[in-house]
């Protein structure tokens, strides 16, 4: 059995609270990065995962603005749109030599991290998952699988490994995979169709399947030709079988946060696509129209 860690995680909503949640089960000191307001009630009240896949949850929370000890391992699980504010409450200082798994959506969060804690410190990483936060302090976690993949070029093997090991020990399926920009359009490939057609039609993945078929199709096709054009070969046909297997009642977060009137992560994975084909000459003009569809619907950011 390896060592208990001491885990930072930034942004406990339906991801990091479930992990919390889950390593604190597991016997492993979680102290958490969250608002003044959702740090008041982990502090006073815990928190609380109703899991399909772990059970029901109830741990102590203890919670902080800013990270002000080392650790072994920062979990970053916000939205990119918050990630600056996010890294400004871990300073590399205070960080120590800990690892920092990000589990964001996209691709370049990855350089962001590196240009604010060593290198060797950062492992990609990617979740699929059915986790939402209901409530400050309360996760809801819908889906029977938990899988996490990591990956790094920068990190030591090793510690790669040691980190997947932690993660398996408390119930996570967990893959190590020998490329980290193949993880991420791996994501990305099935991730920027999903968000971009059920936001940009306001409905499930069933009616996007039954009505968009042409234009869903389309954008897998065209993440996957950049993806290979940057040295990452994705395999389209297993994104098509998988997108056939999505529940239809599915919604991506992109239209949850849209129908809350909350920022998107429209720049983070439509606008990432779009720059990655950009530098690579490529042609995407489904992915461009569906962006800038989306983008003139929401409302300008003060």
């Amino acid at each position: 059995m390896p060592k208990q860690w001491s885990v930072a995680v930034v942004g406990p909503g339906g991801v990091g609270g479930l992990l919390g949640a889950v390593l604190t089960r597991a016997g492993h000191q979680v102290v958490y990065l969250a608002r003044p307001e959702t740090a008041r009630v982990l502090n006073t009240e815990g928190l609380r995962a109703f899991s399909v896949q772990f059970g029901d949850i109830q741990v102590p929370a203890p919670a902080v603005q800013r990270l002000t000890g080392p650790v072994d391992l920062c979990l970053v699980a916000v939205k990119a749109t918050s990630l600056g504010q996010a890294l400004a409450g871990v300073p590399a200082s205070a960080l120590g030599g800990g690892l920092v798994l990000p589990l964001l959506n996209g691709l370049e969060h990855m350089d962001a991290l590196r240009a604010h804690v060593p290198a060797d410190q950062v492992v990609a990483g990617a979740i699929r998952i059915e986790s939402t936060r209901v409530a400050p302090g309360r996760v809801e976690h819908t889906s029977p699988f938990s899988l996490i993949e990591v990956a790094s070029d920068t990190a030591p093997a090793d510690r790669v490994a040691a980190l997947a090991e932690q993660l398996r020990q408390a119930g996570f399926e967990v893959a190590v995979r020998a490329d980290e920009a193949s993880l991420l359009w791996d994501k990305l490939a099935l991730l920027a169709p999903l968000a971009l057609l059920t936001t940009h039609a306001g409905a499930a993945l069933g009616v996007v399947r039954d009505q968009r078929r042409a234009d869903l199709d389309a954008v897998i096709d065209e993440v996957v030709a950049v993806a290979a054009a940057a040295g990452s070969q994705v395999d389209a046909a297993a994104v098509h079988r998988m997108m056939n297997r999505i529940p239809p009642a599915m919604k991506s977060s992109m239209l949850r946060d849209a129908e809350a009137g909350r920022p998107t992560e429209l720049d983070a994975i439509g606008g990432a696509v779009l720059r990655a084909a950009r530098v690579r000459g490529l042609d995407t003009p489904v992915t461009a129209r569906l962006v800038a569809e989306i983008a003139s619907r929401q409302p300008a950011r003060t």
